[in-house]
């Protein structure tokens, strides 16, 4: 992976952070969720404004890739009733790039080095020590525990579909853009008939968290799908997942949190399998 690439994805990662440090302040997580999904509309428009229009040969990933990454949000949205899902998402942050390793190697074919498999699993280590964090049943909790490979699996294949797609689309923005705003019409399909007035809320009392959080979180996946175009998407995917360490360090410095051992394990760790990509170059 080159220096540039590499950069781009960890900007993307710590915007990736940003959006969700902004989501993580609000009480009401269905509504700033939501809010954060339709804010990636009206920048989709305006990029489609610059950028060139999708190859008709991507359509097919496009909407596999809505479909998914609605599937991923409304899950995502029904497990925020188990209590101790922050303790095993880390977990699905983690699992999410072995898996898309797994199948890009032997099912796609795609060719990795064996310094690029080490890096990987050193940064899923890293990222998924963080289970450990806190004190509860953790992985003991059977139902937290596979809620959150199923979140993993999601965010595995949405990643695959979203690089499969960029690279046949010869658009990587233009591809997203299309994706995203079909994506938001699903979400708020499935959003509005359990929560009629959740467009109007967003409107009138999240505005502010749709425009900040939809431009951090839609010009971090540009940046991603850009990525999955000039490099491996097993090695994107797992540098992207550093943004779990960003939402660590924010929470730190910015709220205070207490920094602890294993908070500092997952750091370092992450940082050394994100070094080993760069010396593999």
């Amino acid at each position: 992976m080159s220096l540039t690439v590499m950069l781009v994805v960890l900007l993307a990662a710590l915007l990736h952070a940003s959006w969700n440090f902004l989501v993580k302040q609000n009480s009401n997580k269905n509504l700033s969720m939501s809010a954060v999904v339709l804010g990636h509309t009206p920048f989709a428009f305006i990029a489609l404004l610059f950028v060139p229009m999708p190859e008709i040969s991507s359509l097919p990933y496009i909407i596999a890739g809505a479909l998914l990454h609605t599937g991923y949000q409304l899950f995502l949205l029904n497990s925020y009733k188990i209590g101790d899902l922050s303790q095993v998402y880390p977990l699905a942050r983690g699992v999410a790039p072995l898996l898309v390793a797994f199948v890009a190697v032997f099912i796609l074919k795609e060719s990795l080095s064996y310094l690029e498999i080490c890096a990987i699993i050193v940064i899923c280590t890293g990222i998924i020590s963080l289970v450990l964090v806190r004190r509860s049943d953790g992985l003991r909790n059977y139902k937290a525990a596979f809620l959150a490979i199923v979140t993993g699996c999601f965010i595995a294949s949405y990643s695959i579909v979203d690089g499969l797609g960029a690279r046949v689309s010869q658009s990587p923005v233009g591809f997203y853009s299309f994706l995203t705003i079909l994506n938001a019409i699903i979400f708020m399909v499935f959003v509005s008939i359990k929560q009629p007035n959740t467009l109007k809320q967003v409107i009138t009392k999240n505005s502010k968290l749709a425009l900040s959080g939809g431009l951090f979180s839609f010009t971090a996946y540009s940046l991603v799908i850009w990525a999955f175009t000039m490099a491996p998407i097993p090695l994107v995917t797992a540098l992207r997942e550093t943004s779990i360490v960003f939402a660590l360090l924010l929470g730190v410095f910015v709220l205070k949190e207490r920094l602890d051992l294993v908070k500092l394990f997952a750091s370092i760790t992450t940082l050394i399998g994100a070094g080993l990509l760069k010396i593999n170059k």
